[in-house]
């Protein structure tokens, strides 16, 4: 397994996140807004503001700076995915290192349809990393496992809370 380490940070506007990937293979190859980036190597963060696990956000960028953005919400057959959503605002950057790549995020909170968040306020969420090494399954990394072959368990994000 190669290690990821997250940072998060905010303001008014909007949270800011810093994947660190360890990765002794770097590679992707969609540069498409909304392709398949989850079939490659990619990061992913899952956002539910409200926090009752029948709707979040994920957004997903690769090594070549592609996104993918959508919304998914509970209805009586499971998920409702919707692609035509995008996170207004948004802002990435990649960087190659000596040891992997970095992935720099910037959500704003009005693409989210969330007012700015107060001190001490809690939201659910999830940072996802899938790393797919030459030869090998891929391995899937979570900050809250989700103890299945998927990210997309909402009851098992963990929570984050907005300090100073």
């Amino acid at each position: 397994m190669q290690g990821t380490q997250v940072r998060c940070a905010w303001d008014d506007a909007e949270i800011r996140l810093l994947y660190s990937c360890i990765d002794e293979y770097v590679w992707a190859t969609y540069t498409r807004r909304d392709g398949p980036l989850w079939e490659e190597e990619v990061v992913e963060v899952f956002i539910d503001p409200v926090g009752d696990a029948k709707g979040y956000f994920e957004i997903e960028v690769n090594p070549l700076n592609a996104v993918l953005d959508l919304v998914l919400r509970e209805n009586r057959s499971g998920w409702k995915k919707d692609f035509a959503w995008d996170c207004d605002g948004f802002r990435s950057a990649i960087q190659r290192t000596e040891i992997g790549w970095n992935a720099e995020l910037a959500i704003p909170f009005v693409a989210l349809g969330s007012t700015p968040v107060v001190l001490g306020q809690e939201w659910r969420m999830n940072f996802c990393r899938i790393d797919r090494p030459m030869d090998i399954p891929r391995e899937l990394s979570a900050w809250s496992p989700s103890l299945m072959s998927t990210f997309h368990d909402p009851r098992r994000f963990g929570r984050v809370r907005f300090v100073e």
